[in-house]
């Protein structure tokens, strides 16, 4: 079953199993595609790295005349972001309606023919280590089932849902202009609202001219820029040196203390790079999973922040791993 799938993905995710798109690949994809009911061994429905004017794209789901339906993109994992052009231009030139970047962990389901940004046109994302088995079982089989691919109906859903997240966009964009314009026209039934709820939280109505009073100076506060607050600079002695004097106190500890809070106690610390380290160590002594599950999951955009090994921290730019600092043995 794909939920029992999912949930095995999950366990190789966390223990950081997946280390390349290769892997990700034969150790995510298919099996995942496999429980979908798509014919992985047939290369003529599942077509591993498609030719498509001089470029190839991870796999392409076909049907029985090898028409690509969907383009599936396969990353490293933590590695997607940013592939989504890529994606779009290949699915734009061969008229494939849906495409798919995934890094094995986050599996985001475009549709490239509608309209709006990339992002925009993103139908849905799913991350297996966010949401639990039977949520990814659902949305997987939704938009990538074999069946309901072959048959139309996952793009119809998939373009279902894409109505639904626009049309949620424009009416979070419109609301704040909605709510100006009720202020600035004074409403009748807003003023009479108003009135209402004064009178049940206090017993007395106020009348229509004061509730249009307070709309008018609402709406006035409302198009006014926010005032800049600028904080005095305290004119304290200063000494002989002409350097001011260090302050003590309450006020000493604000200003001088670097470091962080772990399980109620501070632990100081020289940079922003030793609380890090700090923090870190502190987690792996409390759990000792808790590095493994670390770096299963998404790091900086060029790099990784933990790993065992010093070149995986700077894929590409293995003379940067001098700067690396092992934290806890073998990390």
């Amino acid at each position: 079953m794909l939920r029992d799938v999912i949930e095995q993905i999950q366990n190789d995710l966390r223990s950081g199993r997946f280390t390349n798109e290769a892997a990700v690949s034969q150790g995510i994809v298919l099996p995942v595609l496999y429980e979908l009911g798509w014919p992985v061994f047939d290369t003529r429905s599942v077509a591993p790295e498609y030719a498509l004017e001089g470029r190839r794209v991870d796999f392409a789901l076909c049907d029985g005349s090898e028409r690509p339906k969907v383009f599936l993109e396969v990353k490293r994992v933590g590695q997607a972001e940013g592939s989504d052009r890529q994606l779009f231009e290949y699915a734009f030139h061969r008229g494939v309606p849906v495409a798919i970047l995934t890094d094995g962990q986050e599996w985001s389901f475009y549709l490239p023919g509608e309209e709006g940004h990339y992002e925009e046109r993103r139908v849905y994302k799913i991350d297996l280590l966010e949401r639990d088995a039977t949520e990814c079982d659902d949305r997987l089989t939704r938009y990538l089932g074999h069946m309901r691919v072959m048959s139309g109906e996952a793009l119809e859903a998939a373009r279902m849902d894409y109505r639904d997240a626009a049309r949620l966009r424009q009416i979070t964009a419109t609301l704040p202009r909605a709510w100006a314009a009720l202020l600035e026209s004074q409403d009748s039934l807003l003023i009479e609202l108003l009135a209402d709820k004064v009178e049940d939280m206090c017993g007395y109505k106020p009348d229509p001219d004061t509730c249009s009073r307070f709309l008018a100076a609402l709406a006035a506060t409302r198009s006014a820029p926010a005032p800049v607050r600028v904080r005095p600079v305290p004119t304290s002695s200063r000494g002989t040196s002409g350097i001011p004097p260090v302050p003590h106190g309450p006020a000493q500890s604000a200003l001088s203390q670097v470091g962080f809070s772990f399980q109620g106690s501070f632990c100081p610390a020289r940079s922003a790079r030793e609380v890090m380290q700090g923090v870190l160590r502190r987690l792996a002594e409390a759990d000792q999973t808790f590095l493994d599950r670390f770096t299963a999951r998404k790091h900086g955009k060029k790099r990784r922040f933990v790993a065992r090994d010093r070149a995986e921290l700077y894929p590409g730019r293995p003379d940067l791993a001098e700067y690396s600092v092992e934290f806890v043995p073998g990390w």
